[in-house]
């Protein structure tokens, strides 16, 4: 069961990761297409921020970096070229047709490395975990959120989509996560966004929606 509470002054809905998972799901398959919702959540996170700069997006391999791959579409559109970083290769169908739409804007995507620097960029998004993820963050991903969290304090801007990096979306645990100025949440709040342990890493708190629909018997 869902639960409301108040968010910013408002009264939201809050959902677990696997609430989100089925009314994601649900939406899908009676509502809107997946790839309608990816984009979505990039307007979302494009209308949320004051972008400037230089602009560097770190995309993993599900959703999330979709999301990553579809803004990076919708800032060059709008004048801004950001530089894609891909954590991973892997990508879902949605995600791959957002990240030849960006190339086809002539955004420059190249591989992120363990010699990849991203201290001179003004801005930095995080879409490299999502709010599935949980455990112990290893690999390129660790190295990745590690450059941000550097950038950052070399004074770049950081949005996180969804969640941040390395955060359980239940708990809001994490042994090791991006920390962000900006935190976007896509669709409803989660849980894990809304606890003290979230807030340790977390600059300011905001949900973009984009349209998802409770399945019945979700809302409390």
């Amino acid at each position: 069961m869902s639960i409301v509470m108040q968010v910013n002054g408002r009264m939201e809905t809050v959902l677990s990761v696997a609430e989100m998972r089925a009314a994601d799901a649900y939406t899908i398959a009676h509502f809107t297409p997946g790839r309608e919702l990816m984009r979505r959540a990039a307007q979302g996170v494009y209308r949320t921020a004051d972008w400037r700069g230089r602009v560097a997006i770190l995309a993993g391999g599900g959703n999330n970096g979709g999301d990553g791959y579809a803004l990076a579409g919708i800032l060059a559109g709008n004048g801004l070229l950001p530089d894609v970083f891909a954590v991973s290769e892997k990508l879902s169908e949605d995600g791959r047709f957002f990240r030849e739409e960006a190339l086809a804007y002539g955004v420059r995507i190249l591989p992120f490395t363990e010699e990849t620097t991203l201290v001179g960029y003004d801005m930095l998004v995080d879409c490299i975990l999502g709010t599935g993820f949980h455990g112990e963050v290893r690999g390129p991903a660790r190295t990745a959120i590690l450059r941000i969290n550097e950038a950052k304090e070399k004074g770049a801007f950081v949005v996180a989509v969804d969640i941040n990096s390395g955060m359980n979306g239940d708990t809001g645990e994490a042994e090791f996560a991006v920390r962000s100025d900006l935190t976007v949440s896509i669709g409803f709040y989660k849980t894990g966004l809304l606890t003290p342990a979230a807030a340790l890493h977390i600059g300011k708190l905001t949900n973009a929606d984009i349209g998802i629909v409770l399945p019945e018997g979700t809302e409390k």
